[in-house]
């Protein structure tokens, strides 16, 4: 496999008010990317930050800010995030099924890495024409819990999702997101997840830099035995 490990904390579990400064120690504790939690309280019942925490955290790192959009009109936000600084935008199939090739034309024109989303109860094959299409995605997200709250209990039968997904396509980012933490990281490594959100279980630990490197390890010890 060709893909690379990439450690994105959740930055829905740090503090808010310090923001910058928990972005700057999560990356001295060995993180690749920033996972920012996009709601809108209507397609997840959550509302957090937008556009403007994005722009006002830009301008204090240069990290790759991994924007997952758990919102129902995500061409709303392609401008407002591309300007902000995003890096990447990862929408939900579920609200993109009619415009997904102007959603990623959009993101890719804003100089952002387009990547697609699915909910626990969609069926993995939902995203396989965004992936293979001419102009594709170029991440999937596999929720392994419901969007819209963090510190849920994990779904190790989501996994089977990953699994397909890394047999079809040995060179696509696959990126997992919920529960995900030293207990469960194997089970997401070994299905074939390179790309691992972790929030609670990297901010509520006593040295989230070995929670990160632990979580790096297993990803990197998975691929070697595949």
């Amino acid at each position: 496999m060709s893909v690379t490990p990439k450690i994105a904390p959740s930055m829905l579990s740090s503090d808010f008010a310090n923001l910058a400064s928990e972005a700057h120690r999560m990356l001295t504790f060995g993180a690749d990317w920033l996972h920012m939690d996009i709601m809108d309280g209507h397609f997840v019942p959550n509302l957090t930050l937008g556009a403007p925490i994005i722009e006002s955290l830009r301008k204090h790192t240069k990290a790759y800010l991994d924007c997952h959009l758990m919102v129902t009109n995500p061409l709303d936000y392609v401008e407002p995030l591309g300007k902000a600084g995003a890096s990447g935008f990862t929408f939900h199939i579920e609200t993109s099924k009619d415009n997904w090739e102007e959603l990623i034309q959009r993101i890719k024109a804003q100089g952002m890495r387009p990547g697609v989303a699915l909910k626990p109860g969609t069926p993995v094959g939902e995203v396989y024409s965004l992936v293979e299409a001419e102009n594709p995605v170029e991440m999937v997200l596999v929720m392994t819990v419901e969007p819209g709250f963090g510190g849920q209990k994990f779904m190790p039968e989501m996994m089977d999702k990953v699994r397909t997904l890394r047999k079809k396509y040995p060179s696509l980012d696959i990126e997992v997101d919920g529960g995900l933490g030293p207990s469960t990281i194997d089970a997401a490594a070994s299905a074939g997840a390179n790309c691992i959100v972790a929030g609670s279980s990297v901010f509520g630990a006593p040295e989230p830099a070995q929670v990160i490197s632990l979580l790096r390890n297993s990803v990197e010890k998975s691929q070697q035995t595949h």
